[in-house]
């Protein structure tokens, strides 16, 4: 029997003993850690497959980009594949644990250094570990005139490792990819690359401008297993002289159409320039209510139960989160529009600071629109309880016919099998990200089992209908690998074979490999 909880494929216990002996010599005895004990926070996930699916042989604790260049070293000796991590809060994708049973988590959380954040230009640089909540702690310690953008798990995820999976967030700088840049990446050589304009030596433009010279890298190096990515510049927003957060009801599911045909138009001009959450009923209500206290049947929550939930306690079948940022006078001219835009339904109840107060689920959106932290969203996870959360995002276009089609789809499927339909839209400039919360019990085979089936069922019928998956749990990589086509698979793979030849780098994210 090995010493080992797991050991990584095509890897002896032997080889792995000296793989694992030589991690202690560049890293020291307290940042290797192979024992149960040791790799259970490693080891847990939400996803619906077992956690022995995702076991890692070990973690090891990196402190610096040299750490790295000779773990690196180290992996290509012995062929140890490794699955880097930032905070490893990536909840509903697949937390900390690796891709792949045996793969040894390499866990950056020591490199969590804010190199420089500049208040005139804008910017941070920052490493792996550093969370939003330091980000932010450093800035206003400094009274610096700076917001951040930040995801819903705000405090406890980093601006690194959300930007290079593209996630979003709720500010005018949301789409949190396009707001950064410049990299500095450890490449499976260990050598270390800076992007853009960070291969000029004593360059002052790294963070400043995107491109430098010749093909543009960055991008290869977010959802992929090209490289390790020890820095990343993020623009920051200035702080806006005023701020008008609003939240606009709507009674009926089937009105996502007029919300969406009513939202575009003011999204597209900028009036609106931030990201538009629109949240249904049951996302808005886990905030504060549990599922039992309203249903205790089996089977998806009746649509009767769920309207009668709303109207007590205040919440629409659909609730449209947006802000207005700028000077007074901006703010009143824009809010004149948005009015005028929503002031044509006669179903939209337009409500601002003024109405809504504390309201918790008003406080968090606002929050988060911001770019201040705020936990809430992990209320979510108490609707139904029982630990379980798979993340299904869709992208359609910014039109309502389309949103109401996808929501029709998921909520169906979902009821096929008993479970709720907990879903949001957030409205990009064009796009729409159509974000479904697969809530379960794990502790529960059966619905382990309803859950994974309605994955995968949503996966095939939202890819025959055209609609791809922009981000995935850990899970399903290959199956949305395999959504996009033969072509775009064989691409990544021959940049895989170039850049990583013997595999080591996170074999199997986003479905990739040698």
């Amino acid at each position: 029997m090995s010493k080992y909880v797991a050991l990584p494929k095509g890897v002896s216990e032997t080889t792995f003993d000296k793989a694992i002996a030589e991690f202690r010599k560049i890293l020291g005895e307290a940042n290797v850690l192979t024992s149960g004990a040791q790799l259970a926070p490693y080891s847990k996930t939400m996803l619906a497959v077992p956690d022995g699916d995702k076991q890692p042989s070990a973690a090891i604790m990196a402190g610096s980009v040299e750490d790295i260049q000779k773990i690196v070293g180290v992996c290509n000796k012995y062929k140890v594949p490794i699955w880097p991590i930032s905070t490893g809060k990536n909840l509903g994708y697949g937390s900390a644990a690796p891709g792949e049973r045996g793969q040894v988590v390499l866990d950056l959380k020591r490199m969590n250094r804010i190199i420089e954040v500049n208040a005139d230009l804008c910017y941070a640089l920052v490493e792996p570990g550093v969370t939003y909540q330091q980000l932010h702690d450093y800035i206003r310690e400094r009274n610096l005139p700076l917001w951040l953008s930040c995801p819903a798990p705000s405090a406890i995820a980093g601006p690194l490792g959300n930007t290079v999976d593209r996630g979003v967030g709720y500010t005018p700088y949301g789409e949190h990819f396009l707001f950064s840049c410049g990299m500095e990446v450890v490449l499976a050589t260990g050598e270390v690359l800076r992007t853009g304009m960070g291969g000029i030596p004593k360059s002052n433009t790294w963070q400043v401008f995107k491109w430098g010279y010749g093909p543009y890298l960055d991008g290869i190096f977010t959802q992929s297993n090209y490289g390790i990515v020890t820095k990343l510049g993020i623009w920051l927003m200035p702080a806006p002289p005023a701020f008008k957060p609003f939240c606009i009801r709507y009674p009926d599911e089937t009105d996502i159409v007029e919300i969406v045909e009513t939202i575009r138009p003011l999204r597209i001009a900028m009036i609106i320039p931030n990201a538009v959450v629109i949240s249904s009923a049951i996302w808005e209500a886990a905030a504060t209510i549990r599922r039992s206290q309203y249903y205790s049947g089996t089977g998806q929550i009746p649509d009767e139960v769920l309207r009668d939930l709303a109207k007590k306690n205040g919440i629409g079948a659909w609730n449209v989160y947006a802000a207005l940022y700028g000077s007074p006078e901006q703010i009143e001219v824009n809010w004149n529009i948005v009015k005028a835009f929503f002031g044509k339904s006669k179903k939209a109840e337009i409500l601002t600071e003024k109405e809504l107060g504390d309201n918790p689920a008003f406080r968090y959106r606002a929050d988060l629109m911001r770019g201040d932290m705020n936990l809430q969203e992990f209320g979510l996870y108490n609707w139904r309880g029982g630990g379980g959360s798979m993340w299904f995002a869709p992208v359609s276009q910014a039109m309502g016919s389309e949103t109401l089609k996808q929501m029709q789809m998921a909520k169906r499927i979902l009821g096929k099998r008993g479970l709720d339909y907990v879903g949001e839209f957030i409205v990009g400039w064009r796009d729409m990200h159509h974000i479904v919360d697969v809530l379960f019990d794990k502790s529960d085979p059966a619905e382990v089992k309803a859950a994974y089936a309605c994955f995968e069922e949503m996966l095939k019928e939202f890819t025959a209908e055209g609609y791809g998956n922009y981000r995935v749990n850990t899970a399903f990589m290959d199956k949305v690998a395999e959504s996009y086509g033969p072509v775009q698979r064989s691409v990544f793979r021959k940049i895989k074979k170039a850049l990583d030849p013997n595999g080591i780098l996170a074999p199997g994210k986003s479905g990739i490999r040698i």
